[in-house]
């Protein structure tokens, strides 16, 4: 899954893509580079964002979807509003992708339902503005399993098939940087979720912590965080670097293969 930020204050790659010809040629890029899914978003979700309406956030993404109608991979939006969510599937995007894990607006839920388009389901503990204030957790993977088996289990209540929906346990919302480690650790646990399970680990804040690198500098910790995940039972990755992940879980995954007898676990 590529990430294109079409935000003026995303943590890495904020205002790059802004312009909306810049923002479609990114797009094209990155299904070049081997994108399976391209999620598109239009209000930044880095620690102490400022929250946006739903016109301004359709402002910013929706020329740069109406231009990916030719686009060879499903669109993804992300977004926890429903009104930008409706836009976007009249406009042919197949998945919503939502932070919030239908915490702010369970009509996501719904329309999902009602347009059966995919649906990922994240765990967050509050919002982009206060979510780094309380990192503590009693028990971190139990509570993020218990957050994520409440959100499926809404989303299963508004009509949602469950070949639907994706979860993700939301590293780096509203968790420290050991958390986010603790959580690609212990991956392999929500398989009794029974759904696939995406981590977005690019360039994230604990990455740069334990390298003592900036975002620019992540690139081998996303790769090894994702290659990580991958044994552990992941199946989508949200990343800003397309090609290069791509290939290093091809390798793992031959790896992995022969390791199985030729055969995949999935």
């Amino acid at each position: 899954m590529g990430i294109l930020n079409v935000t003026p204050d995303s943590f890495s790659d904020g205002g790059q893509f802004a312009d909306p010809g810049a923002a479609t040629e990114r797009a094209f890029a990155m299904v070049r580079d081997g994108a399976d899914i391209i999620d598109i978003g239009g209000e930044s979700t880095r620690p102490d964002a400022a929250s946006i309406d739903a016109d301004e956030e359709w402002a910013r993404i929706g020329p740069v979807i109406e231009r990916l109608e030719e686009l060879a991979a499903p669109l993804s939006v992300d977004t926890t509003k429903s009104e930008v969510a409706v836009r976007a599937v009249d406009f042919g995007a197949a998945i919503i992708n939502d932070v919030s894990g239908l915490r702010f607006d369970p009509g996501l839920a719904e329309l999902a339902a009602e347009r059966r388009t995919g649906l990922v389901l994240m765990h967050m503990r509050g919002d982009p503005r206060t979510m780094q204030g309380d990192v503590t957790y009693a028990d971190l993977m139990g509570e993020v399993k218990g957050g994520l088996a409440a959100s499926l289990a809404s989303a299963l209540e508004a009509g949602c098939d469950p070949a639907q929906i994706v979860l993700d346990p939301g590293l780096g919302f509203g968790k420290s940087a050991r958390g986010s480690v603790e959580l690609i650790g212990r991956l392999s646990e929500l398989a009794t979720l029974g759904r696939p399970i995406l981590v977005g680990p690019s360039r994230k804040s604990f990455i740069g912590e334990l390298l003592d690198a900036s975002p620019g500098r992540r690139l081998e910790g996303t790769i090894a965080a994702c290659l990580m995940a991958l044994e552990r039972g992941a199946r989508i990755f949200r990343v800003h670097d397309v090609a290069e992940v791509r290939s290093a879980l091809a390798v793992a995954e031959a790896i992995r293969d022969v390791g199985a007898g030729g055969r995949r676990k999935d």
